[in-house]
């Protein structure tokens, strides 16, 4: 098992560059990989399952002490981004399916590797944790909502079957995973820190898949998605800072909500893309596993050599709390 945990926390240390080499590969190589995306949705399931097998209670505590930093994270995470998206597609005139992909990434929750790379930058890790988890929650009815106002021009959107997918791969396994964590503490306890590399190569064979199905468009349109979703990340981190500045939180708040926004559920949004929209649809999400996880360590390394001036009490965590799904 140690052995297993020093992999696993290998594995999630240098998550961008795996997620770079099976893009690479996947991009060089194809073939083998493109039975791989029957799968996706199983695998992101199994990522949601390793969430929920890391929550515990005391991660939703915050959101009755103190729920005005988490309400305004989740509602800027769900108007910044959809609408950025919106935008960008516009400005760079994608297709079709290329659009409805870059919004339908703005239009997912957080990602929990956004809690990891909060805890790096010294911010609100339980507001991070908190965030994510209502954010994750309120997805299976935000963003077939947003999906049908945003994407609805460029291609159908059919918000009640897209509802059943998102209950299916990410809250069923989520309310395993507490379940099982609920009834057998102590085998989970034992387990738990073996999720990260579980999760990691859920994710990396996610990538794999996309890409090898749109090898010939990441030659003709790669660029210019990528372009986008760099923008996009940006923005999203740019304008969640500036969102808790405005109202006055703390150094710590700014951090978690700036991350928490900036950093969306990828593995979600390819997931969607390909069963609703097509493989094409997928390539935003793709690009932005990609990048969210090597925009995630520059900026929380930049953020740890600067710490907070002031330390909310929920912002001093136990290392081990961060054990979850970092992948996403």
């Amino acid at each position: 098992m140690k052995v297993l945990e020093s992999v696993s926390s290998f594995a999630g240390k240098y998550f961008a560059v795996w997620v770079i080499l099976a893009a690479a590969l996947a991009f060089l190589f194809p073939t083998p990989f493109l039975g791989l995306g029957a799968y996706i949705s199983i695998l992101l399931g199994v990522v949601m399952f390793g969430m929920g097998l890391t929550l515990k209670a005391v991660d939703f505590k915050i959101i009755a002490t103190n729920p005005l930093p988490v309400l305004v994270g989740v509602a800027a995470q769900f108007v910044i981004m959809p609408l950025v998206a919106f935008g960008l597609a516009y400005l760079f005139q994608l297709p079709s399916e290329l659009a409805a992909g870059l919004v339908l990434l703005g239009c997912v929750p957080g990602g929990t590797a956004s809690n990891v790379m909060v805890y790096l930058a010294k911010g609100n890790l339980a507001l991070s944790v908190a965030m994510t988890s209502l954010s994750t929650l309120l997805a299976p009815i935000v963003t077939p909502v947003l999906l049908l106002w945003l994407a609805g021009q460029w291609l159908p959107v059919d918000p009640l079957s897209m509802f059943k997918s998102i209950v299916q791969v990410i809250i069923v396994p989520i309310v395993l995973g507490l379940l099982i964590r609920r009834f057998f503490p102590a085998a989970v306890e034992k387990s738990v820190s073996v999720v990260p590399l579980i999760s990691v190569l859920a994710i990396l064979i996610i990538v794999a898949a996309v890409t090898s199905a749109n090898a010939g468009n990441v030659i003709s349109s790669g660029f210019v998605v990528f372009a986008a979703v760099f923008l996009h990340n940006g923005f999203g981190l740019l304008l969640g800072y500036m969102t808790a500045l405005m109202l006055r939180l703390n150094e710590t708040d700014r951090r978690a909500i700036s991350i928490e926004v900036g950093m969306q559920n990828s593995g979600l949004g390819v997931a969607l893309a390909t069963a609703h929209f097509g493989p094409l649809a997928a390539l935003p999400s793709v690009w932005g596993a990609i990048w969210h996880n090597i925009s995630g360590p520059i900026l929380a390394t930049i953020w740890s050599k600067k710490p907070a001036a002031e330390l909310a009490p929920e912002a001093e965590p136990v290392e081990p709390s961060v054990q979850r799904a970092e992948t996403l």
